[in-house]
């Protein structure tokens, strides 16, 4: 049977572990974070319900890939999380879409190419701080069920 067990001693740092066993490997890995939030909108030239202003709870999915550094860490979860609240969520959250965005029909097609800039932006002017990282996708869904997608390869080629 299976039991709950506390560990006999707290593994450390220089002690139990050296600080260059921390970098298991030199091969390139991607982390996934994801986010909501609600807004609303409004399309153009579209004949259905999406015409008229309506609101939806949002999520998106970011691949961002890179190099661990000597910590065995490629980039902290937090610090995703950091650029998505300062530098791209304040933008959608709670906004009417049709005037926070650039000029656009605010398609899900067209949002997931925008946030899919705005972090490879970000990432970008972040360049010292995180070996080799990128945006590989970001996955936009409008509903539980119905998502717009861009990847590094298109948007690279395009």
């Amino acid at each position: 049977m299976y039991g709950f067990r506390i560990v006999d001693k707290l593994q450390k740092i220089n002690e139990d572990i050296k600080q260059d066993q921390l970098k298991y490997h030199h091969k390139r890995v991607m982390v996934s974070k994801e986010f909501t939030f609600d807004s609303a909108h409004h399309l153009h030239c579209y004949e259905g319900k999406c015409k008229n202003l309506h609101g939806h709870t949002y999520k998106v999915i970011f691949g961002i890939s890179g190099f661990v550094d000597n910590r065995g860490l490629m980039i902290d979860f937090g610090d995703i999380k950091e650029i998505w609240k300062k530098e791209i969520e304040i933008f959608l959250d709670h906004k009417y879409l049709n005037e926070t965005l650039p000029p656009m029909n605010t398609t899900a097609e067209n949002m997931v190419v925008w946030i899919y800039e705005k972090m490879a932006e970000s990432l970008y002017n972040r360049k010292e701080q995180y070996d080799g990282a990128r945006v590989e996708f970001v996955r936009l869904f409008e509903t539980p069920t119905s998502y717009a997608e861009a990847r590094r390869e298109w948007m690279e080629v395009e």
